[in-house]
């Protein structure tokens, strides 16, 4: 499972799945979606955590990273060095297993050649679930060397995809539920707080356009706009 499939780097080094994706104009609308308690109905890196015996270590560190008590980057660079020693093959394995949303994952599938993921997670440890939403995407990058990782490229921030996508869509719905959500949504057209999982965090609610309880009428919503 270390592979991602049909996968290819960008210039600024972050992954999109499938180049065929973009149009070659700007054209209509797409939707950024956050992975993490989003399109997931759990955190990855805490899920991670419980099986190495870290989970309040990550934790602490996923709920203040959401508070915007700590910056993303610090936060993900900490959580990376803790996490790091479980291996990729491992970490793929609890990953693969994790549950997705139906209603958000339904509403991809349907509209794969405009849904994006956009996460800070590292594309290497998220492939399972970008095999099985078969979206583009865009991550964090890790450094590998002989199917070990060794250390990271580069720490996704969520305003640069956002400003991707508005080169090549007239419209971005972004839709995500934590602190580090709100660089996407100061870029996109339309911003969903999301609260399916957890409570949005007020900063967040105060960019967004619109606040959504859960997948089903998130996608109403999305759907409507």
């Amino acid at each position: 499972m270390q592979s991602i499939s049909r996968a290819f780097l960008e210039d600024d080094g972050f992954i999109a799945q499938d180049r065929s994706a973009f149009p070659a104009h700007a054209t209509g609308t797409c939707y950024a979606f956050d992975l993490d308690g989003t399109v997931t109905r759990e955190e990855l890196l805490p899920l991670i955590a419980m099986e190495l015996g870290l989970e309040t270590e990550i934790a602490l560190l996923t709920r203040l990273t959401m508070d915007g008590m700590i910056p993303f980057e610090d936060s993900f660079r900490l959580r990376f060095a803790l996490l790091r020693s479980a291996g990729l093959e491992r970490i793929q394995s609890i990953v693969a297993e994790v549950e997705l949303d139906p209603f958000i994952t339904e509403f991809i599938r349907k509209n794969r050649d405009r849904c994006f993921v956009v996460t800070g997670n590292l594309d290497i440890w998220i492939a399972p679930l970008m095999e099985k939403l078969g979206c583009g995407y865009f991550a964090s990058t890790a450094m590998l060397d002989e199917g070990r990782v060794t250390g990271l490229r580069e720490v996704m921030r969520k305003s640069a995809p956002a400003l991707q996508l508005k080169e090549r869509f007239e419209r971005v719905i972004a839709v995500g539920d934590g602190f580090n959500d709100i660089p996407m949504f100061d870029v996109a057209d339309i911003g969903v707080a999301f609260q399916g999982i957890h409570t949005a965090p007020d900063a967040l609610v105060s960019v967004s356009n619109y606040v959504a309880l859960d997948g089903r009428s998130l996608c109403r919503l999305l759907s409507t706009l």
